[in-house]
């Protein structure tokens, strides 16, 4: 027993779900792109996408449980308007605008187009009719979120991929090629590189939160029980999804042989399990890709639904959840290529500001939260990611791309690191100041 509530299994159940929350489509077509670009230096790309593909969700889940289960509250260090906007904008972007219908899109893409003659919109309409209202159903309750997600379809997803794995490993496709151009001199940053933009340090401020809802509905209060028990929810998951990348990106690596380079992930996973597998595979593989849809798509519902519900309290959890998913269902119609482009410069704004959140967040009491470090990383920070995010835009193209290029890092995609580090120095300087002037 870890505390009188909660048992050495309801951990284990709850660090399953925390994984099969995390395990979209994004995080399974992502590791075999980059093995068979990596090549014989799969090994180290795999290692930095392990650092911001399972690190940083790691971390942001901690940090969630130190700030008491709040986004708000991590937020209200940088002040009461970024409070506001901030927590909005994460829900948003990973939520109906983006996150949500990804799921729909994508289940449909891999899970269903292979097995047709010919796609058409209203295959896309039926089949995003059908995905959004079972996730709806299933985001109902949240309560037996964990037990419809961690003891049942979890367990599947891991069985399907310890087949392909398996099978890829006693009956490899090929050996592993030379890397390509991006991967031959710096392959640990760029895995690094990819591992930043599977976006789940942003997802993970969210399913943290469902988290430490579900250990206070079995009781837990304290602060070191909570604490304890998500760092160790946090590890489960962590594990999970190495497994998935580390294995992923091996069979992408030794794939190149039998099937060539092919364009995106989804391609490649689909050729591996071909290959490995015959039409069986094809049928696992769409299975794995529309139940981690499913997951995710719960998953996010249901955090928004609950984040409405403390916002909004006298709006009813079944119309809000009931909007949210009718919208996500909506906008996964637009297709996934428009939806990315919709979608993307938001993401590209808020995520490096979520990664300074989260890492100043767990180092808040080597500064006594002092509130100009907060504010001064954030600034520094968003100095670079809104032009960024702007950048990738038929409407400011390269405007913003000789601004950019002078800061380091630039070419790896984190140029914000050095004016969040200055502006956090200069901000919490500025506040201890002004605070030594006010007492004397």
């Amino acid at each position: 027993m870890k505390t009188n509530a909660v048992t050495n299994k309801d951990i284990f159940i709850l660090g399953l779900m925390m994984f099969a929350l995390f395990l979209g489509a994004g995080n399974l077509i992502f590791p075999p792109a980059m093995g068979q670009a990596a090549g014989t230096n799969v090994s180290f790309a795999t290692i930095g996408f392990l650092v911001t593909g399972v690190g940083l969700p790691v971390l942001a889940i901690i940090a969630i449980a130190k700030s008491g289960g709040d986004l708000q509250k991590i937020s209200e260090r940088v002040g009461p308007l970024f409070a506001i906007i901030f927590p909005l904008a994460v829900y948003l972007a990973i939520g109906p605008l983006f996150g949500i219908p990804r799921t729909g899109s994508v289940a449909y893409e891999i899970g269903l187009t292979p097995y047709l003659k010919q796609e058409s919109t209203l295959s896309l309409l039926l089949f995003t009719c059908i995905f959004f209202s079972i996730s709806y159903w299933l985001s109902l309750n949240p309560s037996k979120l964990v037990g419809r997600i961690g003891k049942i379809i979890t367990p599947i997803i891991v069985l399907i991929l310890l087949v392909l794995t398996v099978t890829g490993v006693f009956q490899p496709l090929g050996s592993s090629n030379s890397p390509l151009t991006e991967y031959q001199n710096l392959a640990f940053f760029k895995g690094f590189h990819e591992g930043y933009y599977t976006m789940d340090a942003i997802a993970a401020l969210v399913f943290g939160i469902i988290i430490i809802m579900r250990l206070k509905e079995h009781g837990i209060s304290s602060y070191n029980d909570l604490m304890k028990i998500t760092i160790q929810v946090g590890v489960i998951a962590g594990l999970g999804l190495s497994f998935v990348y580390i294995s992923l990106s091996f069979l992408g690596a030794t794939s190149v042989d039998s099937i060539g380079y092919l364009d995106n992930g989804g391609a490649i996973l689909a050729g591996v399990s071909q290959e490995l597998l015959g039409y069986t595979g094809l049928i696992l593989l769409s299975l794995i890709i529309t139940l981690a849809c499913i997951t995710t798509s719960v998953g996010l519902i249901t955090a928004f639904g609950e984040y409405m519900r403390r916002v909004m309290p006298n709006i009813p959890y079944k119309v809000t959840t009931g909007i949210i998913a009718f919208f996500s269902f909506s906008m996964a119609n637009m297709g996934l290529s428009q939806l990315i482009q919709f979608s993307l410069p938001m993401l590209l704004m808020i995520y490096p500001v979520a990664i300074i959140l989260i890492l100043l967040t767990l180092a808040k009491d080597l500064f006594q939260e002092n509130m100009g470090v907060f504010r001064g990383a954030v600034i520094g920070g968003a100095i670079i990611s809104i032009p960024d995010g702007l950048s990738v835009t038929n409407l400011f193209g390269e405007t913003f791309t000789p601004f950019l290029s002078l800061f380091p890092f630039h070419d790896i995609g984190i140029a914000w690191i050095l004016p969040a580090i200055i502006g956090g120095i200069v901000g919490g300087i500025i506040i201890k100041y002004k605070n030594n002037t006010l007492v004397k």
